[in-house]
């Protein structure tokens, strides 16, 4: 058994990454528990949106929670940059969301308007301001656009956090946590396939495969949904950028147009399809007509954790004390990562930490 640590997190993509990186900083001895490989974790399917505005309606919790994770980003890449050296790829130039119809742009007014009234930076562009901006894309009839939104790359904020976490002493053990282990009504620390680790308080991470670590005194509120994407060469001499329209998106990422996405409940299956991939290229052709005969360089899949209410699942479990739970971030794993991390470090401190906590309360499922 290893026990000299205080808390061990379950799950190493970016929100347990943010988390360990969190706690350790907090001078906590943190284990993180990675299973390892590519088995087709959600995070490695996403194109590293940070886009509340664009993706939230309403003024929700999950819309302030999002705009929370996105001004994080700023100060956390600087940050990072300067104690790991790494650079995780944020860029800031701003999200349009396109429309297909007068339908489309009727609501995507309303929405500007709405956003412009609550204080969010929001501008309406006419069909020929999109075209003069992006004259890449397809007829459009105006857009929503988001000047402060933007892009990280997921696999390089994942690399940056672990590599801090390690710096203020944290470790990271591939194996894969098999249950909760637990001594009455206490938690006591996790079995692992290959040992049984202590300590006394775990922070659930799993993503995905939450809900498959035994010892857990509720069920996991939190399905595999898939995500389906596709790699395609940027229109060469186009500007970056990032665009949804006709049911998709493209995002600008080095030299490569990453487009998607499906959703898919399939189970545990990270496969892509001809049926999904279609669905994307169809989008695709819409949205960018230079697209339309460009070579697909790859294709991939994940599974993203997701909930019935759309919110993440953060906060203590009443049930086990030192049972915590950071899981069920859906499609805004990576936004809300950063900010994540810091919510759990302030709840295991016993701190106050954001309102919008409450929605995201464990207790909402399975309270019988």
């Amino acid at each position: 058994m290893t026990s000299n640590f205080d808390v061990i997190v379950v799950g190493g993509g970016p929100i347990g990454a943010a988390c360990a990186r969190e706690l350790a900083l907090a001078g906590r001895a943190v284990l993180v528990l990675e299973p390892g490989g590519d088995i087709g974790q959600g995070w490695r399917a996403a194109a590293g949106m940070l886009a509340p505005q664009i993706e939230g309606h309403g003024d929700t919790p999950l819309l302030q929670l999002g705009l929370a994770g996105r001004e994080l980003y700023s100060p956390l890449a600087a940050a990072l940059r300067e104690t790991t050296g790494l650079d995780i790829g944020l860029w800031r130039e701003g999200i349009a969301s396109a429309a297909a119809d007068e339908s489309e742009a009727a609501e995507l007014r309303s929405e500007v308007a709405w956003q412009r009234q609550h204080g969010h930076l929001s501008d309406w562009l006419d069909a020929e301001e999109v075209a003069a901006r992006w004259p890449w894309l397809g007829p459009t009839h105006g857009a929503l656009w988001a000047a402060r939104e933007g892009a990280l790359e997921p696999e390089k904020l994942v690399a940056a956090l672990l590599a801090d976490a390690r710096r203020l002493g944290a470790t990271v053990r591939q194996d894969t946590a098999v249950a909760v282990d637990r001594r009455a009504d206490r938690v006591v620390g996790v079995l692992g396939r290959g040992d049984r680790y202590a300590a006394a308080d775990v922070v659930l991470a799993a993503g995905a495969w939450s809900g498959s670590v035994e010892g857990v005194p509720r069920p996991m509120a939190v399905a595999p949904v898939r995500g389906q994407m596709v790699a395609l060469p940027w229109p060469e001499g186009t500007r970056r950028g990032i665009v949804y329209g006709y049911g998709c998106y493209l995002v600008a990422r080095g030299d490569e147009a990453i487009a998607g996405s499906t959703m898919e409940y399939v189970g545990f299956r990270p496969e892509t399809t001809s049926v999904g991939l279609a669905r994307i290229q169809d989008g695709i052709t819409a949205l960018c007509p230079a697209l339309a005969s460009a070579a697909v360089t790859r294709t991939w899949a994940g599974l993203r954790p997701v909930t019935p209410d759309g919110m993440p699942i953060i906060g203590a479990e009443p049930r086990l004390p030192g049972l915590w739970y950071a899981t069920g971030h859906g499609r805004n794993g990576i936004l809300l990562a950063g900010i994540t991390g810091v919510i759990v470090g302030q709840l295991l401190a016993g701190e106050p930490t954001v309102e919008e906590i409450d929605a995201c309360a464990p207790t909402r499922f399975w309270s019988w």
